[in-house]
C-alpha cells in the first residue's frame, strides 16, 4: 500500500510533527470526507510501500525526510513552486528557497524522488499567460537537474475556488478568468515546450480534455502517486494498481492521510479548503500528538 501524504494538506511544511510521531506509532487514522467513515492506515515496513508528500515547503520536513529514509520508506515529493504573487498565494516561501530545497532533496536522495509541479495554471492580471511563459521558463531553467518531470494543471473552479479568489480580488485589485479548453491547450503546449530543453518531461494531471492528439502533443498523462516511480526509487517493484481520484485520474491506489480544511497557506485557488480562516483555526487547534491530523468533531471557534 502506498501512504499520501497529503494532497488534501501540506504536511511537511506545517505537521511534521505530527507526521513523525505517527511514523514511529506505526499507524494513523483518517476520516472519510465524503462518508464519515474511520480508518486505521498501517505505516510498518510490511504495509506501506512508501509515500507520496505533497508540498509547497519541505524545509520543516527535512529531518522526518531523513528519518523516513533511515526506515528503508521510498518516498516522492510532489513539490509545487509556482512563484505567484503574494495576492495569490499568501503564506507560501519565496520561490528561490523552494528551488534550494528541492535541488537539495534531489542531492541527497537522487533526482527520482522529487517532482516539480507547477500547478494549478492561473490566469489572473497579474499572471496572463506571457507571464507565466516568462516565469515557467525562469523555473524550469532554475530547477535544471533537480528533477526529470512537471506536472501541470489548469485551476479547477469549484465553487469555494470562485468564493475564495473573488474575495482576493476584491482585497487586492486583481481580475481573474476561467480561459476556454483551446486557449489553455496551447497555453499548456508552450510551457511544455519550454520544459524539455531543461529535461524535464511535461505531464499533464487529470484533465484529458486538455491533451491533443496524443501524436502532435509533447505532453503526456501524468501519474502523480506513480507506482513505477516508487519503485525505481525503492530498487524494486511496487504493485499498486491504477486507482484514480476522479475521471482522468491515473494514479495508483492509496490511502490518504491529511484532511481537508487544514492548511494555512492561503492560495485563493486551492480546492482543498472552503474558507482560509477556518484551515488557520483548524491548524491552531492541532493535536500533534493525536492519532488523527484533525479529529472527527473537532470544534474551532467561530470569528
Amino acid at each position: 500500500m502506498i501512504v499520501s501524504a497529503s494532497y488534501k494538506t501540506d504536511i511537511p511544511a506545517f505537521y511534521p510533527a505530527w507526521f513523525r510521531n505517527r511514523l514511529r506509532a506505526g499507524h494513523a487514522k483518517m476520516v472519510n470526507p465524503y462518508g464519515g467513515q474511520v480508518y486505521t492506515v498501517d505505516l510498518t515496513p510490511g504495509a506501506c510501500d512508501g509515500f507520496v508528500f505533497w508540498t509547497k515547503n519541505v524545509g520543516p520536513f527535512q529531518d522526518v525526510l531523513a528519518e523516513v529514509a533511515d526506515r528503508g520508506f521510498p518516498f516522492v515529493v510532489q513539490y509545487t513552486i509556482t512563484a505567484y504573487p503574494r495576492a495569490l498565494e499568501t503564506s507560501v516561501i519565496d520561490w528561490r528557497r523552494a528551488v534550494e530545497q528541492m535541488h537539495a532533496i534531489a542531492e541527497r536522495y537522487g533526482p527520482e524522488t522529487v517532482v516539480w509541479r507547477y500547478d494549478p495554471v492561473f490566469l489572473t492580471s497579474l499572471t496572463p499567460p506571457d507571464w507565466h511563459r516568462v516565469n515557467f521558463a525562469r523555473l524550469a531553467a532554475a530547477l535544471e537537474g533537480s528533477s526529470d518531470e512537471v506536472d501541470l494543471s489548469f485551476a479547477t473552479v469549484y465553487a469555494k475556488t470562485k468564493r475564495n479568489t473573488d474575495r482576493a480580488a476584491e482585497r487586492h485589485g486583481f481580475e481573474w478568468w476561467d480561459p476556454p479548453a483551446e486557449e489553455k491547450t496551447a497555453l499548456l503546449e508552450e510551457l511544455a515546450a519550454r520544459a524539455q530543453p531543461y529535461g524535464f518531461t511535461p505531464k499533464l494531471c487529470a484533465q484529458p480534455e486538455l491533451l491533443p492528439d496524443p501524436l502532435f502533443t509533447r505532453l503526456q498523462a501524468a501519474r502523480c502517486i506513480d507506482a513505477e516511480r516508487l519503485g525505481r526509487v525503492a530498487g524494486r517493484t511496487v504493485n499498486a494498481p491504477t486507482k484514480g481520484n476522479r475521471p482522468g485520474c491515473y494514479c495508483a491506489k492509496a490511502k490518504d492521510i491529511g484532511a481537508y480544511d487544514t492548511c494555512p497557506h492561503g492560495c485563493c485557488y486551492c480546492y482543498a479548503v472552503q474558507r482560509p480562516e477556518l484551515a488557520k483555526r483548524r491548524y491552531q487547534v492541532h493535536d500533534p500528538e493525536a492519532e488523527f491530523l484533525i479529529a472527527p468533531g473537532t470544534k474551532v471557534a467561530a470569528r
